[in-house]
């Protein structure tokens, strides 16, 4: 967190907290949410400005009831999620990286969800890979040991048989299936915080 951030805290510990008006869409762009378009349950405008996108990783947190939000000085900005609190993107140098640069090296977990998305987790990092991406990913899913065709793939998704593992920086991470509805309670967020 910036040392900005942590003075104006000190300074103005009570600032309400602010929801709905910042989005981190599924695949990886800040959104501002102006109140138009939180009428209307639109995404909101892609953020653009460098330094601000800068500011927001930097000062991008969570809270203990999982919500996740943005420390604008003494304000938490909570976030909607519209995948995951992380969207990952392939990288040569690093195999994963997220939208606040930073890379997955070591992935502990992987999900392949019945509507086809990845996600994958690192500590407290759990990031949906970005849809682009997949096509550069399949060739690193094993089933059994061998490449999987996209039946085969689709097949193991709706219950099949077999073994599917990510290949990542020489390691075969197991890849478990997982309801895509049922992503926020099994790693514990929420995509819509509202106030308490």
């Amino acid at each position: 967190m910036d040392e900005l951030v942590k003075q104006a805290l000190a300074k103005w510990p009570n600032v309400p907290h602010c929801y709905g008006w910042l989005g981190l869409d599924a695949r990886g762009h800040w959104r501002m949410r102006d109140q138009q378009a939180q009428q209307q349950q639109l995404p909101g405008d892609k953020i653009a400005h460098d330094a601000l996108l800068g500011f927001i990783n930097r000062n991008y947190d969570h809270d203990a009831r999982g919500c996740w939000f943005f420390q604008n000085g003494p304000q938490r900005v909570y976030l909607n999620l519209e995948a995951t609190p992380y969207i990952a993107r392939s990288d040569p140098r690093h195999g994963f990286v997220v939208q606040t640069g930073a890379p997955l090296a070591q992935i502990e977990q992987a999900y392949l969800c019945d509507n086809g998305a990845l996600i994958l987790r690192q500590d407290e990092v759990v990031a949906q890979v970005d849809d682009r991406d997949m096509a550069q990913v399949l060739p690193a899913l094993r089933l059994d040991g061998q490449a999987v065709s996209d039946e085969a793939l689709l097949a193991w998704l709706e219950g099949g048989q077999g073994s599917l593992t990510l290949l990542h920086n020489g390691k075969a991470i197991a890849v478990q299936p997982l309801r895509y509805d049922a992503v926020p309670q099994t790693f514990g967020f929420q995509r819509a915080p509202q106030a308490e």
